[in-house]
Order: structure tokens, then sequence, then C-alpha cells
């Protein structure tokens, strides 16, 4: 299968191409070689939480299948590969004890990528939380930093001679604000000051880990960060406001403290009363910004926003995410089955608004990038996703006209490898580039598989031609 020549040519000589996973999407083996409990494996178990009742206990058999899953990437022709190790495999507890056996298998799969020419990129945190720290207050609480700290000093010393690239954190507004406000990921709660205090705890869980990774010498370290092009429904005052509102809730929450060394500015106008918090710490702020190599940028979709009411003179009542803004979705465009709207030019706008807001950002990849579309294998055997190709042609190519408008993107990490657990939508929603059959867990690589396979070969070779 033919890569675009444009994109090719656009694409920057030097620039890398990856695959992405997470543990608790692939891995299963829940209960196996002495690995504990997750918050993720208490949510999905609880009646109600997923679709359908799934769970992660097999999910792809990933740690029984790894060298299938690595022979996939060694036939992509990847550059590097992007997974998170999961932290109650190491720490059942997730302090105290190491389990021997988790770290012989990322041992295992490291090697087994290194063997098959793939870096290895590891993300440190990917959701699932050790149960027993969330049973002592999760990422309210300033101690799950302190064992976050820990567990990244743990993987470093045992993985920091491999591993290429290191993330602390995978969008920690999903972990705080999914998690802790909206209860529609683990743990499910529904707070206010709670999900505000997860928020500060989790990027003082970063700051700690970038120290720790330091010392023990990583190579290059960043944070993962969703970061949304958010429009305003209209150019009406309200509208405005709710627009500003919600990127301190999307994107300023995260970027002022990590690049401009300050909390939002206009967090008191977002979030009133719960703004602030005793959780916060003389010297916090130099903790959390301290220089990186490197941000991580998923991006999926655009949002709108207009001003609705909210919860304001209650703050006992009200959570984090109630910030008096509704979602609208007026773009008239294609969507995903996550119901996404698709609308390239909103990732060169997210991009290059970065570029321009923030002097001290560290050189950027794409960490996640990609689409959910209604894939089945064919009466011919195979997986015709010719959606799934036309949107990773376009986002890449929004990608390069970042880069010639001077955002300095060094790579991309495609999303999905594999069709995965998709946490609280279960498995209906298929992103990977290979199919995976639930049942019985054949992988069956879709068209997009042998696409994106042509477009590295192609780029790669382009690359090389330029350096003679």
């Amino acid at each position: 299968m033919n890569a675009p020549a444009q994109l090719v040519r656009c694409l920057p000589a030097g620039f890398r191409f990856g695959a992405a996973t997470a543990a608790y999407q692939i891995e299963g083996a829940h209960r196996e070689d002495g690995r504990g409990p997750s918050v993720w494996d208490t949510f999905s178990h609880t009646p109600g939480r997923t679709l359908d009742g799934a769970t992660g206990d097999t999910a792809c058999d990933h740690y029984h299948r790894y060298p299938e899953d690595v022979a996939l990437l060694r036939g992509l022709g990847v550059d590097g590969y992007r997974f998170s190790i999961s932290w109650p495999r190491l720490l059942p507890q997730g302090t105290g004890p190491v389990n021997a056996k988790g770290l012989d298998f990322y041992d295992r799969l490291i090697d087994e990528l290194l063997a098959a020419g793939v870096a290895p990129a590891v993300t440190l945190y990917h959701w699932d939380l050790p149960q027993a720290l969330e049973d002592r207050g999760g990422w309210r609480v300033r101690a799950t930093a302190e064992a976050f700290a820990a567990f990244a000093a743990l993987a470093a010393e045992r993985y920091g001679d491999r591993v290429e690239r290191w993330i602390t954190l995978n969008e920690p507004y999903c972990s705080a604000f999914v998690g802790y406000a909206e209860g529609r990921h683990a743990p499910g709660a529904r707070e206010g000051r709670g999900a505000l205090a997860a928020a500060h705890h989790l990027l003082v869980g970063h700051g700690l880990a970038v120290r720790e990774l330091r010392a023990a010498g990583a190579r290059e370290i960043g944070i993962t960060l969703n970061l949304d092009r958010v429009h305003a429904a209209s150019t009406l005052p309200e509208d405005l406001a709710a627009r500003r509102r919600a990127k301190v809730l999307h994107n300023e929450v995260w970027t002022e403290p990590l690049f401009a060394g300050r909390y939002p500015p206009q967090e008191r106008q977002t979030w009133g009363g719960l703004a602030g918090g005793p959780w916060r710490r003389p010297g916090d702020l130099e903790l959390i910004g301290a220089p990186l190599d490197f941000l991580g940028v998923n991006f999926y979709r655009p949002i709108t926003v207009a001003a609705a009411p909210h919860r304001e003179a209650d703050p006992e009542r009200r959570t984090a995410v109630d910030i008096g803004v509704t979602e609208l979705d007026p773009y008239g465009t294609r969507h995903t089955t996550m119901g996404w709207p698709v609308v390239p030019a909103a990732f060169t706008e997210l991009l290059r608004e970065l570029h321009r807001r923030h002097p001290r950002l560290p050189p950027i990849w794409i960490t996640e990038n990609g689409t959910a579309e209604a894939d089945t294998v064919g009466a011919d055997g195979l997986v015709h996703d010719a959606q799934r190709i036309d949107y990773l042609a376009e986002h890449l190519a929004a990608v390069a006209e970042a880069v010639a408008a001077g955002v300095d993107v060094r790579g991309y990490y495609l999303w999905s490898l594999l069709d995965n657990f998709e946490w609280a939508r279960g498995y209906a929603q298929r992103f990977g580039l290979v199919h995976v059959d639930f049942d019985t867990l054949t992988r069956t690589p879709k068209d997009s598989y042998h696409w994106y396979r042509a477009l590295i070969a192609a780029h790669r070779a382009r690359t090389e031609e330029a350096a003679r």
C-alpha cells in the first residue's frame, strides 16, 4: 500500500514514528504472578460502571503474547513503542515489597523490543493506581505523590539503561477530573475539592518523579497532556467567558504550573471558593516546573463550549467540572464511533497556540493520535479501514503544517497498536492498527497497518537519502 508522497515530503527529515498502548488496556493477567489490584480492577468489577460489565481481566492477553505483539511492531518498522508499566504489577500495595515477577516481565518486554530494533518509551502512570493507595486517599493526598516518586525510582533503577524516553503521567486531566469529579472513570468519585487536590498532587508526583528520574540518569523525561483546542459557541461575552473557564479546566491547570511557573490566573473565576486549597505548599511550583526534555501531546478532537448554569454558590455540592459550560457540536463533519468530530485543522491550531503561549515549551512529541472505527474482519479475512487511513493522513498533515509554522514536533506515536479495552466503553471501540478478536485473541493487521508501514518506510528512505 503506497504512502502519500506529499505527506512523506512535508514531514521533516528525521521525524520519528511509533505506536502506543497502555498496561491495563492490553496486558490482562490481572491476578497473575503477584500483581495487585488497581482502581480500574475495582471500578470495572463494579456493576454498571463499564459497558456490558467489561473488565481488563484478559484484555489482549499481552502479558503472555508480548512476543507476537513485538513482532507486529517490528513488521511496522516503527522507531519506538510507547507502553506503560503497571504500578500494581511492580508494587502490589503501591509501596512496600517489590514483586520480582512483575519486574521480570518488563525486563523481557524491553529486551524483546530492543532485539526488534524498537526503542522503548515508558509511561509510568496510565491510570492504574494501586487500589491500596486509593484506600488511603488516592491522589487527594500528598502521600500518593510521594509513593509515585518511589515507584519511578524503582523503574528507573531497573530499566533506565535501556529506556529511551520516560513519561511521568498520561493525561492527568482524566485522572483528576474524569476520575474524581465526573465519576466516569476510576475511582468513580464526584468531588470538588478532592478533584482539585488530585490535580495538584498529580503534578507534585510528576515533579518528584522527574527528580528521581534525573538522579537515575534518565535520557529523556516528559509528561503527556491531553490538551483541547477550545472554541466558543459565539462571540457573546458569556460564551467567551465560558471558553476562558474551559481552557483553565482542560489545559491551563497543567500548562501554567509546568511551563509558566504559576497557577492559572483565572482559576478563581473558574472554581470560585474551590480554587487554591491547603494542599499547595511553598516550593511546589518550583518542583512542578522543573525543566523537561519534551512535552507529550495527545489529541483527538476539538471542543466548542457555551455558557450554562452551575452551582457557583454551593461549593459543598459543586464538582470540579461544574464550571458553567456546556459542550456543543457545531462542526458538521464526520464523527468517529466515539462520537468525536474529525477536525484536523484544530490539531494545527492547538500546536501553534502552545508554541505561541509558552516560550519555555520543550520539544513536542505526539504521544497519542488515532481514531475508533467500526472495524470488522471481512469475508476475505482482511480489515479494510479506509476511514482510519484518511484520519491518520489528515492529522499527520496537520502536524506537518504546525512544523512548517515553527513548532518543534519530533515524532508521533499512533494510538493504538492493538484494539483494546477502552476503559468505561469496554470493547466496543476499536482504535488499533491491528484487529483483535476478543474471543480468540487472534491478531489481524488492518489496511491502516500496511499504510502506516509504507509511510514509515518511505519517510525513512527520504531521510537516508537527504543525509547522503
